[in-house]
């Protein structure tokens, strides 16, 4: 009898140990690779995330062309997904939107702005994210 119920735990054990790599998705492969430092591959995921709308990823990324992690550094790139992200209700990105165009000159807020009508005017298809 005992020695079933060890069978039986460590097969327990072992579908939860599983399962745990079944319920992992994009957000956290991408933070996984975000938070070794491994910069490139979780712009690529975030990237795909902010494409279909998701407002983390938008405003995750918006830190990231801000502090130039795996991206050339552009506050213009940071404000125009700052600024979708807070459209979205993302609070964090509406303050980070505040505190970013405070910091960026009428010629860099300009080119974000002209950024931000192009993504619009193509229903956020040809943006660049």
């Amino acid at each position: 009898m005992r020695r079933n119920a060890t069978i039986i735990g460590a097969l327990l054990a072992a579908l939860v140990w599983d399962a745990t790599g079944v319920l992992a998705g994009p957000w956290e492969d991408g933070m996984a690779a975000y938070n070794r430092g491994d910069y490139v591959p979780a712009v690529q995921v975030f990237r795909a995330m902010a494409k279909q709308g998701n407002t983390e990823a938008q405003h995750l990324l918006g830190q990231m062309y801000r502090r130039g992690q795996g991206v050339k550094r552009s506050s213009a790139r940071a404000f125009m997904l700052f600024n979708r992200a807070s459209a979205g209700g993302d609070a964090r990105a509406k303050a980070d939107l505040h505190e970013i165009s405070r910091s960026m000159t009428a010629a860099e807020l300009s080119r974000a702005r002209a950024m931000m009508q192009a993504c619009e005017a193509s229903d956020y298809r040809d943006c660049p994210y």
